[in-house]
């Protein structure tokens, strides 16, 4: 075996050995990693220093401020109500007797600003209150909600993971944006489907919390379209502006209304227009708290942002030290195509837990091997990215802090979250794949 795929090896192995069972922060893992790489790759001492941080410099430059006013934005609709509004209005749309198809279709809307873990322990109170006053089950309200919030997570930016990715590979956030919250779609039925089915079938060994903690809040949400509107609205910018420039040719002729759904179609612009739209959401006892609430949502971009940085560092160093073409060369004839981004990124999940870590590795290591996967086209490279994204789905189980967030805060048992969960986050990503490989037969 060619050296330096014996290196790559061993940086992914340590990756996964110190953060999954040594609880090393990804940070630190993935720093060491990059620099053990380019020592024993045969980078001049002198450089490698350097290139990582040149890796984290063009990681910060690409997707720094959309990851710091995504969660900005996510905070506000957090603290202002305007997710319990949206949710509200969503399960009284379905009723109470369509409950998990309501709660599905709130974590998949409310899953685009807001990120999974955030979005699940915000409407944890109202899953409690639905079981307390239904039939249905925790296990199958707490997966319906997960899997929703998960799916969106995993394919859609400003989430970070799927931003590094797009990135990194060279993607447009347009096309994949659409893309990935058409293929969220069925990714979240996936879930809610087996959770109907199985969390009839597991023991119900879920513990009612103490009555104060299901509470609801006794202040008044704000009116559901100005909730729903700060994050339709980005959506809809982006969308107008990948159509435009998709099926225009801007010129210096162009019309002046194509340059500017252009500019507002950014999504930095689009997540800017949506963070001053959620202004509105604020009442007159609210707004002493906004310039805490902002900097709440900066500071959760910080750690997230080190990691995706030390990410960027180890993408740099892998690139630099030439084994994506050894690993290309060893492919050669391998026939694996649009399922090795999949199963690269889905062994990296499975193994260390964190999707966000696991795309991003898998990024680095594909990118540079895309004309050998026959990956060329443009239709072909937003596939291989949302390809990631299905591989990062697969499993979240022990290892990963999102699963202890469904369980502790549902209150079920380790052995029900896995069997009903775990399970369907596994039939996630693999049918959202089998839909990539169709789209990618009839469209390629």
């Amino acid at each position: 075996m060619n050296i330096s795929i014996i290196i790559l090896v061993l940086a992914v192995s340590f990756v996964i050995w110190s953060t999954a069972y040594k609880k090393l922060n990804p940070f630190f893992a993935l720093s060491i990693a990059a620099l053990g790489v380019g020592l024993l790759s045969g980078i001049p001492f002198e450089d490698v220093a350097k290139q990582m941080k040149t890796g984290f410099g063009h990681t910060m430059e690409k997707v720094g401020v959309l990851i710091i006013l995504g969660t900005t934005l996510g905070m506000l609709l957090e603290k202002t109500g305007a997710t319990v509004s949206m949710a509200k209005y969503i399960l009284k749309k379905v009723s109470e007797k369509n409950a998990p198809l309501g709660i599905a279709i709130t974590g998949y809307i409310i899953g685009f600003p807001i990120f999974c873990d955030s979005g699940f322990i915000v409407l944890n109170g109202l899953n409690h209150s639905i079981v307390k006053r239904t039939h249905w089950k925790m296990a199958i309200m707490a997966t319906s909600l997960g899997t929703s919030l998960y799916a969106v997570h995993c394919l859609v930016p400003p989430h970070p993971g799927i931003t590094v990715a797009i990135e990194t590979a060279g993607g447009d956030f347009g096309p994949i944006i659409l893309i990935g919250a058409l293929l969220a779609i069925p990714a979240a039925s996936v879930g809610l489907l087996y959770a109907l089915w199985k969390g009839k079938r597991v023991a119900d060994d879920y513990t009612p919390p103490e009555e104060n903690e299901v509470v609801e809040a006794e202040r008044k949400l704000p009116s559901v379209g100005l909730s729903f509107l700060p994050v339709i609205l980005p959506i809809l910018l982006i969308g107008s502006g990948a159509f435009v420039k998709l099926f225009s040719e801007i010129t210096e002729n162009a019309s002046l209304f194509s340059r500017l759904l252009l500019f507002l179609g950014d999504p930095i612009i689009a997540l800017g227009v949506g963070i001053v739209v959620s202004l509105f959401l604020l009442k007159k006892e609210d707004k002493p708290h906004l310039s805490h609430w902002i900097t709440d949502g900066v500071e959760k971009a910080g750690g997230i942002l080190a990691i995706i940085g030390a990410g960027g560092m180890f993408g740099e160093i892998l690139q630099r030290s030439g084994v994506g073409s050894d690993l290309g060369s060893l492919l050669t004839g391998a026939s694996l195509g649009i399922f090795f981004p999949f199963l690269i990124t889905a062994f990296l999940k499975t193994a260390q837990g964190s999707s966000t870590v696991a795309i991003i590795t898998a990024a680095s290591l594909i990118t540079p091997l895309l004309k050998d996967l026959g990956l060329d086209t443009s239709l072909e490279l937003s596939l291989a990215i949302l390809s990631l994204g299905a591989g990062s789905m697969c499993v979240s189980h022990t290892n990963d802090a999102y699963f202890w967030v469904i369980s502790r805060f549902s209150n079920l048992s380790t052995a029900a979250t896995l069997k009903v969960y775990s399970v369907a986050t596994l039939l996630m990503g693999v049918v959202t794949q089998l839909l990539i490989w169709g789209v990618l037969i009839v469209f390629g």
